[in-house]
């Protein structure tokens, strides 16, 4: 089988990406040095662009693009990236953690008392109190601050931001966190004028910048995902977004619930198949004409590229797979898909790494050594 639309390059808003593969955001919860040459491995293995996960709006105590140390940080992953041929986006984002609440876990989060399962129920607990009572004056800063962080983003060195469509973004789109009755609440356009605003304040601060929105989608019947939209909300914030100024989609289930649910190993009763999230960038599909990128379980060759070629989706973004391959781009642009590594989403040392506070790794990494 050719591998023809895989390695064909794509517009993401006028941003030209040399093959249709792209890394998706993923929280490393590994030291700067090792971060960064797990980034620039991944980068030399092919992929047209990085995502690079959580970076903050505004400023933060975990380091955000405002710190001349956070900026020069971003900086070196740029530059690296860059050095080896591939793109970089980054993914702005405004956390819905109630830190002043979550001070009385601290001691047990050090001692690693609290999986990282356990540590995320409890920030669940509290979200929906958390940005229920936030003042509408804050709430409008802190969507502001998105253009802000775009202006950095962009002199640090990334081509391209996304808006991080979960976190607080997510928080205030969905009914089950979002108990607010002013601008911000109850009707489905009030409950995306966090997102809108954020993009917005984007647009009108960087007037050329393509701005990717990660969709973060949630269902019933079964119950999946906390955050984020209803597939049948989307018809009214498809537009929304677009008329505020996203160039293209990023699909995923929200988040807000399991990490094993966002993150589905190849036994999950519900998402065990390949492009498993893929349902939802239909739906999105069915109501766009801009570029979609489809996420979930995506490892097979032959799979990604029929359904790129199909129209299906415009993009392929990938974490667990190009932890386990970073030359998995290459080899398959290259023909030589006999020695693709493919993922088996065992979650053991990527999810399991983060979980037991040690960092993403793979079980292939001894390999690679």
């Amino acid at each position: 089988m050719g591998y023809e639309t895989i390695a064909s390059p794509v517009n993401l808003g006028g941003l030209v990406l040399k093959n249709r593969i792209i890394f998706a955001p993923t929280s490393f919860g590994l030291p700067e040095e090792r971060l960064l040459e797990r980034l620039r491995r991944i980068a030399a293995g092919g992929c047209a662009m990085i995502i690079v996960g959580d970076v903050p709006a505004g400023r933060s105590p975990f380091g955000s693009l405002y710190s001349a140390r956070g900026f020069a940080r971003y900086r070196r992953l740029c530059e690296a990236v860059h050095r080896e041929g591939c793109l970089i986006c980054a993914q702005l984002h405004q956390s819905d953690s109630d830190l002043a609440g979550m001070v009385r876990y601290l001691p047990g989060v050090l001692t690693k008392r609290y999986s990282m399962d356990q540590l995320r129920e409890l920030l669940n607990q509290r979200v929906g109190p958390y940005i229920s009572s936030l003042p509408a004056e804050k709430v409008a800063g802190i969507t502001a601050s998105f253009g802000s962080a775009a202006v950095l983003a962009a002199k640090a060195g990334f081509d391209m931001v996304q808006v991080h469509g979960d976190r607080m973004c997510g928080s205030f789109a969905s009914p089950l966190f979002n108990r607010r009755q002013d601008r911000y609440g109850a009707s489905v356009v009030n409950r995306a004028r966090f997102a809108v605003e954020a993009v917005t304040s984007i647009r009108r601060s960087m007037p050329d910048m393509p701005i990717d929105f990660k969709l973060a989608v949630r269902q019933e019947e079964p119950h999946y995902g906390n955050a984020g939209m209803l597939v049948e909300e989307l018809p009214v914030l498809i537009p929304l977004l677009e008329q505020a100024g996203v160039t293209s989609f990023h699909v995923a289930l929200a988040d807000h619930s399991r990490l094993s649910d966002t993150i589905p190993p190849a036994n999950h009763p519900y998402f065990s198949s390949q492009g498993c999230f893929l349902r939802y960038a239909d739906e999105v599909r069915s109501l766009t004409r801009l570029p979609v990128c489809g996420v979930g379980g995506l490892t097979d060759p032959d799979f990604v590229e029929e359904q790129l070629k199909s129209g299906r989706i415009d993009c392929a973004a990938m974490s667990r797979q190009l932890l386990a391959d970073p030359d998995w781009p290459r080899k398959v642009t290259e023909g030589n898909t006999d020695a693709v590594r493919q993922c088996v989403r065992c979650n053991r040392d990527c999810l399991g790494g983060i979980q037991r506070h040690e960092g993403v790794h793979c079980v292939f990494d001894r390999e690679q050594v």
